[in-house]
């Protein structure tokens, strides 16, 4: 073996190793846990918790939309003074119960930041990768995996609600039943 020889040999299993350490720090990055999760964990909960605390708000604010319903239709009947104001006050409370239901939106949106925030990780550490690997052979690969078709749960589609700007205007629909 020449010198030259030895040390372009040398550099490649360098350049070899530097490279498989690479992707083992980037694949570590990725499975790495935070308080006991990894990313994909933690988002899940995350989600978990905003179809929770949705349909928690949700169940609060359909019962207390009947029950400020139910006072209303007794008032109608027009009741003596004492029962109007029980009633307006049971109006009150039910108006009161709805508005802190409605209070899960700034807890789901910072759920949803926090989930951004991990699937963003996430995406920079598979470009990484991707890069690492090289897109060119990722590209050839994908192009032989199967692609999800959408439906990933009983058979339920999974790709709504639309962004604004994708979804087919009002209109549009409405011309579908004409």
């Amino acid at each position: 073996m020449t010198a030259q020889t030895d040390a372009r040999l040398r550099t490649e299993i360098f350049n070899l190793f530097q490279y498989i350490q690479r992707l083992r720090e980037e694949i570590a990055t990725i499975v790495n846990r935070s308080d006991g999760n990894t990313a994909f964990e933690t988002m899940s909960d995350q989600l978990d918790a905003i179809v929770a605390s949705t349909a928690e708000a949700t169940d609060t604010i359909l019962a207390s939309t009947e029950g400020i319903e139910e006072a209303v239709t007794a008032l109608r009947t027009n009741p003596g003074p004492e029962l109007t104001d029980a009633l307006c006050d049971q109006i009150t409370k039910k108006s009161m119960e709805t508005m802190e239901a409605c209070s899960f939106q700034d807890i789901t949106g910072q759920r949803v930041s926090k989930i951004v925030r991990s699937i963003r990780f996430i995406e920079e550490r598979v470009e990484a990768l991707a890069d690492l690997w090289g897109r060119d052979e990722i590209e050839t690969l994908s192009a032989d995996m199967p692609t999800a078709d959408g439906a990933l749960d009983e058979g339920l589609k999974l790709d709504g609600p639309q962004l604004p700007g994708a979804a087919i205007s009002q209109d549009e629909i409405d011309k579908l039943f004409d």
